[in-house]
């Protein structure tokens, strides 16, 4: 096991003295883009969310593919708010190539949890800073090779359960939601989960005030991505065509329409589809089969990214 990271003695009992805050707070998760951190952020989200506390999640990254940084916002509030503010009092560095950048970012009195074999250029005496010994975790959990990295950002989610006080159970009922049920990937996420809560509490002493405690404000409301919501909204709309190609952040958008269509947009005779969802070869093909819909009187659309909408421009100008 790796040798936890010490604070100094006045530091902590700074800390141990502050008053705690409680479903107050913002949290940013700075991982590599394709590493399955989506899951682990996700899970967070809806098992605060059904702990009865508001809270809202926001995705922050370059348009940019696999391997390359991402910035996940979680803010926890109390009072409601939902929109994303400045500042975040957690950040849990899991990119070693932003990590600095991502301890500089904190407030004092902030928190920053990492990989023990993370080491700051600037490490700061005013941010509370928790190691995790997060390869020693995978030989523990013992993750298939090619599910490696995506079952190690779920180590974070271990240690913000126990050191935040999320409820075990909500975590449980998260990973079942976000898996459908499948029964041998919750077990595995579920496994890192345990595995890095049960090492925080055996190992570190929490020594920074921020945590949640179960309210009930979120009764009678829907926990629901912006994307979803977006294809929704589509459907709403009147769009009857769909045609795309995957690439994030735009995906999830076409998931929710090809999710929710068969209930909005079937005949209601004969029960037929009356739409028509087209996954093409690249995203020049997908702009041309949205332009061609409209032309014969479709209400038509795509969705893509930055360099998407770029690899478009031919088709896109014979729109108008």
């Amino acid at each position: 096991m790796s040798v936890i990271e010490a604070q100094p003695a006045a530091q902590q009992a700074s800390d141990a003295a502050r008053a705690p805050i409680v479903n107050d707070f913002a949290i940013v998760a700075a991982t590599v883009n394709g590493s399955g951190s989506q899951t682990a952020n996700n899970t967070l989200i809806r098992a605060i969310f059904k702990m009865g506390i508001p809270v809202s999640g926001k995705n922050l990254f370059p348009s940019n593919i696999a391997g390359l940084p991402t910035w996940y916002t979680i803010r926890v509030s109390k009072d409601g708010y939902v929109a994303r503010r400045e500042g975040t009092e957690i950040a849990v560095a899991f990119n070693a190539k932003t990590a600095d950048d991502d301890l500089a970012a904190l407030p004092a009195g902030g928190v920053c949890i990492h990989p023990d074999d993370i080491k700051f250029a600037s490490p700061r005496a005013d941010v509370t800073s928790y190691a995790i010994p997060l390869k020693d975790l995978l030989k523990q959990v013992a993750p298939p090779p090619k599910l490696k990295d995506y079952v190690a950002n779920m180590a974070y989610v271990g240690a913000l359960v126990e050191l935040l006080g999320i409820e075990m159970d909500e975590i449980v009922a998260a990973l079942n939601f976000h898996f459908g049920g499948k029964a041998s990937a919750v077990k595995l996420n579920l496994q890192m989960v345990e595995a890095a809560r049960d090492w925080t509490r055996e190992n570190l002493q929490k020594s920074d005030p921020y945590r949640v405690e179960r309210l009930n404000m979120t009764t009678g409301q829907v926990l629901i991505d912006g994307n979803s919501a977006g294809g929704l909204g589509a459907l709403m709309g009147g769009a009857t065509v769909v045609a795309w190609y995957p690439i994030t952040p735009s995906t999830s958008l076409v998931d929710a329409i090809n999710e929710y269509a068969p209930r909005l947009r079937s005949d209601p005779e004969t029960g037929e589809p009356t739409y028509a969802i087209v996954q093409a070869e690249d995203e020049l093909a997908a702009i041309g089969m949205v332009v061609g819909a409209g032309w014969v009187g479709a209400r038509a659309m795509t969705a893509t990214s930055g360099p998407g909408i770029s690899l478009m421009t031919e088709f896109a100008g014979i729109a108008y």
